[in-house]
């Protein structure tokens, strides 16, 4: 039986491709004694790795994982990351097929997003009206699975809520639950009734009753609260308490699906086309002309692949503001920032469509607190602009080169900013973003922007053909 933390570290670091921090090692600890447990570290500090570590050390699989739907790539490509299992995301063409594929060991984890737990898990429910678990009749091979983990498990912090029922069902019986948020508490101590049934851990706090008695009156012993939940199931960490674990800036790639797949494949075979005629072509003139089609449709994928993301990028906005913390968003296309602005009204925009007046006046806003969410455009506020108000940071759209990515991050990793800040980059999957991305990235030095300072397709021819190789290769 291992007892302290150093001990169980050195026992189980081969579990885990890559070393956690310190900090998330405790998490995991904590974790594999308690098996249902809440981590509720902010933002930015790695629930992620320490909810697969413990799943891993405790080798409880097969597991399933739900969260929103902006993030499921981005789980898979986590569990795959840091251990050797593989992880199916549950869509049509696995909808009835994901149980054989856990029987056989051919994945271990299968991740779905909050909206799709009927689709996948209901066989029926039993009345027409409002219903209760009683009512619910799940598919038989949820019994598979023996952990759950649950990403922003304040989605399920109303009882009555057609989510947290289902949630509920499938948990029931699980060796781990684990529930991550860096809000559990969103307005009041009511919003941890659901998680905590969920957890099957409600009954330690007297049930229902007795714990709406105790706690949701505004003159009730919140501190008496904290207590139990620290001693009994949760874990939380601040960004300033663990500084000294943290590098000041963390990058974060989000995979995410785009909306418009079938005219993004329709774009893709049409470069595809000019690339194979400008590859087997050797007249000057004609090459050069097939380069300049490619390079425009170079610009038209990106358009397409930003476009695409909107919905995702929407939910995950979504989901990091509900965690009450402000974000920064890069984007490009004026079309991209209004539609953003849409589903924002709040939110300040920063581009180069409002005055210096405006452009400060939503700076302010944003630096004290009165917005939330800060729009910006790459080429408007890349650059002299200080937004330390967030230290997190999210690009929809990138900009070209490695030095301009920097610029944009600094807009809150700079002086006055006393927080580790995350940088999240929102991907395409199977689009030219995952292309660009590594080029940038692999070649930190590249000097050559496709896009020059006065909007001209450029012609470097290096940069060109290397771009043109790695679009034609197979990923």
């Amino acid at each position: 039986m291992i007892v302290g933390l150093e001990a169980f570290k050195k026992n189980f670091e081969h579990n885990l491709k890559l070393s956690p921090f310190p900090y998330q090692w405790e998490g995991i600890y904590f974790g594999v004694q308690r098996k249902r447990i809440l981590i509720g570290d902010e933002p930015g500090l790695g629930k992620t790795l320490q909810s697969i570590g413990i799943i891993n050390i405790a080798d409880a699989y097969p597991c399933l994982v739900i969260c929103p739907a902006s993030l499921k790539i981005n789980w898979q490509r986590e569990f795959e990351k840091f251990t050797d299992k593989k992880a199916l995301v549950l869509d049509n063409a696995t909808r009835t097929t994901w149980p054989y594929l856990l029987q056989m060991g051919m994945y271990q984890v299968a991740i779905v997003n909050y909206e799709s737990l009927r689709k996948y898990f209901v066989w029926d429910i039993r009345t027409n009206g409002p219903f209760r678990l009683k009512d619910v009749v799940f598919c038989p091979e949820i019994k598979r699975f023996r952990s759950v983990i649950i990403d922003e498990s304040h989605r399920v912090k109303d009882p009555s809520a057609q989510q947290s029922i289902f949630t509920k069902g499938i948990t029931e019986g699980k060796s781990h639950v684990i529930m991550l948020s860096g809000t559990p508490v969103v307005n009041k101590p009511h919003d941890l009734v659901a998680q905590l049934s969920i957890m099957g851990r409600l009954h330690e706090f007297g049930g229902r009753s007795k714990f709406l008695a105790a706690y949701g009156e505004k003159d009730s012993d919140l501190s008496e609260l904290s207590r139990l939940l620290y001693s009994k199931c949760m874990i939380r960490r601040e960004k300033k308490s663990v500084l000294t674990d943290l590098p000041e800036k963390t990058r974060v790639d989000l995979y995410v699906d785009i909306s418009n797949r079938e005219e993004y494949t329709l774009a893709e075979n049409d470069l595809r086309r000019y690339l194979e005629e400008y590859t087997a072509c050797s007249d000057a003139e004609i090459r050069r002309k097939l380069r300049m089609k490619a390079l425009v449709q170079f610009m038209t994928l990106r358009s397409l692949s930003a476009k695409g993301k909107i919905k995702q990028a929407t939910d995950f906005i979504r989901t990091h503001l509900a965690n009450d913390k402000p974000l920064i968003v890069f984007c490009s296309y004026h079309e991209i920032v209004d539609t953003l602005k849409k589903h924002f009204p709040r939110a300040v925009t920063i581009t180069g469509r409002e005055s210096i007046i405006e452009k400060q006046s939503a700076v302010d806003s944003f630096q004290e607190g009165r917005a939330k969410l800060a729009i910006c455009s790459i080429k408007a506020a890349g650059v002299g602009l200080t937004l330390t108000a967030s230290s997190s940071v999210a690009f929809i759209e990138f900009p070209w080169t490695y030095a301009d990515c920097q610029q944009c991050e600094d807009r809150a990793h700079r002086i006055g900013q006393k927080e580790n800040v995350t940088c999240y980059y929102l991907l395409g999957e199977k689009t030219i973003d995952h292309k660009l991305y590594r080029i940038i990235h692999e070649k930190k030095s590249i000097a050559n922007q496709i896009m020059g300072a006065d909007d001209d397709i450029p012609t470097d021819q290096l940069y060109f053909d290397e771009l043109a190789n790695l679009f034609m290769a197979d990923d």
